[in-house]
């Protein structure tokens, strides 16, 4: 049998959708097995649980195959400011000062100080999962209100904020060369979980980019 031609579908788009495409990964996330048989390619499920967690790509030398039927689906992201868009945190094991960081802000952000992962995972899987309708949630914004490293929904597709300038995601799974305008007025479609916006505004060292 010949090897599959094309890129795989392991990387992740801003909405959370699993999607083939070639641009590279710089973090690697985790949200369960999706595939079914050893080098099928062939993601089955959207997610397993509400545990949706973004890794470094190396940690202590350890490697997962990426179509192994025993392991979880490893998949990949543009960039950290796509992962959180799609709904995922920092990992807890991996990246353990960069979740504390993030938890803790999102703590603060709802006013509490006890904010365990399993909590933290439902709270972000309510923002960016409608269940009934199993469909993705978008949360509505002023413009001025966006910190950077948030994605917003244009009528062209998902961008990302930087400054007064936003840079569109494209199918390649790379920012396009030349930026947008940012509105100064009106109401923005924010496909970024409140919790994440709010952990960003809070100064979370998210990495995003190149542009």
């Amino acid at each position: 049998m010949s090897a599959p031609s094309g890129p795989a579908r392991n990387r992740v788009d801003p909405f959370g959708d699993v999607v083939a495409a070639p641009g590279l990964g710089a973090w690697m996330g985790n949200r369960g097995r999706l595939h079914d048989g050893a080098g099928s390619r062939d993601v089955r499920r959207h997610h397993v649980g509400r545990a949706w967690i973004t890794c470094a790509l190396d940690f202590r030398g350890r490697r997962v195959r990426q179509w192994d039927p025993g392991h979880y689906t490893p998949l990949f992201f543009l960039d950290e400011a796509t992962a959180l868009a799609a709904g995922h945190r920092p990992c807890a094991e991996c990246r353990r000062a960069d979740y504390t960081r993030f938890r803790d802000l999102v703590a603060a952000a709802h006013r509490t100080t006890h904010l365990p992962a399993t909590g933290l995972d439902r709270l972000l899987h309510e923002e960016r999962w409608d269940t009934r309708r199993r469909t993705r949630r978008l949360h509505a914004y002023a413009w001025g209100e966006l910190p950077d490293a948030t994605f917003v929904l244009l009528a062209s597709g998902p961008a990302v904020v930087r400054g007064d300038d936003m840079f569109a995601w494209q199918a390649d799974n790379t920012y396009a060369a030349s930026a947008l305008e940012r509105p100064r007025t009106g109401t923005a479609s924010v496909i970024t979980p409140p919790s994440s916006v709010e952990a960003l505004r809070g100064g979370y060292p998210v990495q995003a980019g190149p542009f």
